[in-house]
């Protein structure tokens, strides 16, 4: 029994609990073959794009802050590898610079505007979530006169970031899987793990106790955004080509993959290891469908249903945890 009261007490409960029940409807309700569905490759790849994403959009939010802007800056950071070294013909390290540099830049704009200003995070990022639409679709319009731009990367570029692994799976299933063990460290392990959650806890208290905290919140933009730059770099090596559209999508699939895993909205709780497990689920659930008989039409109804089982849950844990830290006070008093 302790042991369970121990395991709910975790920031990765709900997500584990998800989708164990997730599982369990696909198998019951729609007949999948969870061996099949665990050697497909759609599912890990979709979980792979977002994930990267999503693990920097989740210690924004254990922060207590929000960033939506990284529906521009995925295609941002396809148009720009793709006209810096397909259309101009550029060494490919320049365009995948050029990409990332851009989503330096946008994080730390939206790192600034957010510290030193009194407008919300959400503001902030929609007005350049907004903007950089903008400026993607009119710089690849005057700089090449089209809104899709072809690339011919290097065989370096695409063993690194582009290639298939067994014909199947792409290479961005390493850089998710590194990613996410490096960020699971800093924030467990490290003391700038403990400045996000005391930021995200209470942000006057952790400026008080001496955490840079303007710092420290525009270093978590900037990790977002350029996240988000870098998978839109890696899809334009794969797929030899970019657009100016595309991107939205993952908006709404971080954030669920985000709450999924067990962050609160109002910040200071959360993990790495249940942002990660609330990707795996979110992403079998969006396309594990089809290795089922259900109708596929009742994908988003099962995703709605289980972001609000999700949200329910973390609350649930988040004071079950806070009990047993006060708890553990009163015995030490």
């Amino acid at each position: 029994m302790e042991l369970i009261k121990a395991f709910l007490r975790r920031p990765a409960a709900a997500s584990i609990l998800s989708l164990i029940g997730v599982l369990a409807f696909y198998v019951v309700f729609g007949g999948v073959d969870l061996f099949k569905l665990a050697k497909a490759a759609s599912w890990v790849n979709f979980a792979a794009n977002l994930g990267i994403v999503a693990i920097p959009v989740g210690l924004l939010m254990i922060a207590g802050e929000m960033d939506i802007s990284i529906g521009a800056m995925i295609p941002a950071g396809s148009i720009t590898t793709a006209i810096l070294s397909g259309y101009y013909g550029l060494p490919m390290w320049v365009g995948m610079a050029g990409a990332l540099a851009l989503g330096v830049l946008v994080g730390t704009v939206n790192g600034l505007l957010t510290v030193r200003t009194t407008v919300p995070s959400l503001i902030v990022t929609l007005g350049t979530l907004v903007g950089m639409q903008g400026i993607v679709l009119a710089a690849a319009v005057l700089l090449t006169g089209n809104a899709s731009v072809t690339l011919a990367a290097p065989d370096w570029a695409k063993f690194v970031f582009g290639q298939l692994i067994g014909g199947s799976h792409q290479v961005i299933i390493l850089w998710w899987l590194g990613l996410a063990a490096i960020f699971a460290f800093v924030l467990h392990k490290t003391r700038y793990g403990n400045w996000i959650f005391a930021l995200g806890g209470d942000k006057v208290s952790a400026r008080n106790a001496g955490i840079p905290t303007e710092r420290l919140t525009i270093t978590l933009f900037i990790l977002s955004a350029t996240a988000a730059s870098f998978v839109g770099m890696c899809q334009a090596i794969q797929f030899n080509s970019a657009q100016v559209s595309g991107g939205m999508g993952y908006i709404f699939n971080a954030i669920c993959c985000v709450v999924v895993g067990g962050v609160i909205l109002t910040g200071g709780f959360g993990s790495v290891i249940g942002i990660f497990m609330g990707t795996i689920t979110f992403a079998v659930v969006a396309q594990g469908i089809y290795f089922t008989q259900i109708d596929r039409n009742w994908s988003n109804l099962i995703i709605g249903a289980m972001l609000l089982i999700a949200v329910a849950m973390n609350e649930s844990f988040r004071k079950l945890a806070l009990s047993q830290v006060r708890r553990t006070a009163k015995k030490e008093a």
